[in-house]
């Protein structure tokens, strides 16, 4: 049973309604994932202070895509797979790429190390085997690099289960089927 409604402006306490003409002014819209998330405005804020903190970390757009189309598949969230495809795109990925990286297949010795991590991590609960961590590492990522990818995966993870606990409907172009 999905219990998530994407709340409008006179359905939302009155700090909701701060945070949406937030994103209102930011982005002209409210997504329906945020508009979900207001169900607590202490959530949406919280999703979106940390969101906005790990973009200016040591990851770049690119990479940042690369780890929500990993996450998101894994996590099974159609929302997340579309509003990231239409990111994905926009940071530079070809759409073929982007299945390449919701399949942990890209051919890039950077970004397929990060987005197998990235969806071992979530598969196996936050446990990644040595070898995956090593590879990891040996294509030039640190220690910084493995704690923000874990944040990056926690704010995927929790736009990702708003969704699959939603009711509300996906507001970008869906994303292609793997299957």
């Amino acid at each position: 049973m999905k219990t998530l409604r994407a709340l409008s402006k006179g359905q939302t306490s009155e700090k909701t309604k701060y945070i949406f003409g937030a994103i209102r002014r930011k982005i002209g819209w409210v997504p329906n994932i945020y508009a979900a998330m207001g169900n607590s405005s202490q959530l949406l804020s919280g999703f979106l202070s940390l969101n906005e903190t790990l973009n200016k970390g040591i990851f770049w757009a690119k990479e940042r895509e690369a780890i929500a189309l990993a996450v998101s598949q894994v996590n099974g969230c159609q929302y997340c797979l579309s509003a990231h495809t239409e990111q994905a795109i926009l940071a530079g990925f070809t759409e073929a790429e982007t299945i390449e990286l919701r399949k942990g297949a890209i051919n890039d010795k950077k970004l397929r190390p990060l987005t197998r991590l990235a969806m071992e991590l979530t598969e196996k609960q936050g446990i990644a085997s040595p070898e995956t961590i090593k590879r990891f590492y040996a294509a030039g990522y640190d220690e910084t690099a493995l704690a923000e990818l874990i944040g990056l995966i926690g704010l995927r993870t929790i736009s990702n289960y708003i969704f699959n606990h939603g009711d509300f409907d996906i507001d970008f172009p869906k994303a292609p089927s793997i299957e």
